[in-house]
């Protein structure tokens, strides 16, 4: 009955988005307690939960949602179920390295679905540090060359503490560590 009334077209529309909306808004929020409580409640100081809460405004986020997921990471609020970030190693089809970050409230269902979907694709979940050592955790950032000439980036980004300068394509990719992140970003 899509053409019979205006509001049912709306409605079928509506509740998608909506969907959509709410299971971003909840991904957001796990990501800004965690954030919150691994390095505090202030942005300034705690640069992941910075970064969760530029996410969350970049989606539109209402600001109330921000603030009650502040507070729940920070323990100010009694309704929160406990959220944590655990990376799993693996070595996937073919003997692939794989580092899989994830946020959980439950450590061992986790594990298991894990575990099930690698020996049903023919991976294999391993133990901590059997494929970490093949890893480096790096901050990356992307700029469009027709922004900027190649002297000008060069000087910027060692300026700002950049560790290497890449062109690929129609970017400039710029390495930092990530303590250097943000200094870097705000350079630019």
């Amino acid at each position: 009955m899509a053409g019979h009334s205006h509001w049912a077209g709306i409605k079928y529309k509506k509740a998608q988005v909506d969907a959509r909306r709410g299971k971003l808004f909840s991904k957001l929020a796990r990501q800004i307690m965690v954030a919150a409580r691994e390095g505090g409640g202030d942005p300034e100081s705690n640069i992941k939960l910075k970064y969760a809460i530029e996410k969350a405004k970049a989606a539109n986020m209402p600001k109330e949602n921000i603030e009650r997921a502040i507070k729940r990471g920070i323990g100010e609020s009694t309704d929160a179920a406990h959220f944590e970030e655990v990376i799993y190693e693996g070595y996937a089809p073919g003997g692939v390295a794989v580092l899989i970050q994830v946020l959980t409230d439950n450590r061992n269902r986790t594990a298991g679905e894990l575990r099930y979907i690698f020996s049903k694709k023919g991976g294999s979940l391993s133990e901590k540090g059997s494929v970490a050592w093949m890893f480096d955790l790096k901050g990356m950032i992307l700029v469009e060359k027709e922004k900027i000439d190649e002297d000008a980036i060069l000087e910027l980004a060692l300026d700002a503490g950049a560790e290497d300068i890449k062109s690929e394509g129609d970017f400039w990719v710029v390495y930092t560590e990530p303590s250097d992140f943000e200094a870097v970003k705000d350079a630019f």
